[in-house]
């Protein structure tokens, strides 16, 4: 999942740049990722990855690709989503703006997706922040759940690579 802490709903959202880095570009070739939580999904090759207990993060610049499971007796409903979820991302999350909220058909069966834009984490050394558009979606199988987050500057065109991405996550 994203990192979230309290006290980020009061931030001001960044604004966007006019010609955001970040774009996947249409010739990026994609491998499959296999992971010990029982899912694949293809990524896009040479990008960083960082491996946690039940969660893998690949990232290149200002694009991540983040994966989180989770154990669950039941899968999300929307209104569940709508409820509980959104809201707490809107608190814990920095100046997110939710953009949608809805089921969308994948490969893998329907899943739920949440649209929104948000501004980054700080930047380290210069402490600068970009606006995101951020893509989050909900597969859940036999008592798992599988958070998937994509995030890019807000602009940036990664339609198609976000549902390749998207329609790629299987649970094995």
């Amino acid at each position: 999942m994203l990192a979230m802490t309290a006290g980020f709903a009061a931030e001001k959202p960044v604004a966007p740049e006019h010609n955001p880095p970040g774009d996947i570009p249409d010739n990026q070739v994609f491998v499959t990722y296999r992971s010990s939580d029982g899912y694949e999904l293809k990524a896009p090759e040479g990008w960083a990855r960082r491996t946690t207990p039940h969660q893998v993060q690949f990232a290149d610049k200002y694009d991540t690709i983040a994966i989180n499971i989770e154990d669950a007796t039941t899968a999300p409903t929307l209104d569940v989503v709508k409820a509980q979820i959104v809201p707490k991302l809107q608190k814990e999350g920095r100046a997110v703006e939710i953009k949608g909220v809805g089921t969308v058909a994948r490969k893998s069966g329907t899943v739920i997706r949440i649209q929104y834009n948000s501004n980054s984490e700080p930047n380290s050394v210069t402490s600068s922040q970009r606006r995101l558009e951020n893509e989050r979606f909900y597969y859940f199988h036999n008592g798992k759940l599988a958070t998937l987050d994509l995030s890019a500057p807000l602009g940036a065109d990664n339609a198609d690579q976000w549902q390749l991405i998207s329609d790629s996550f299987r649970w094995k």
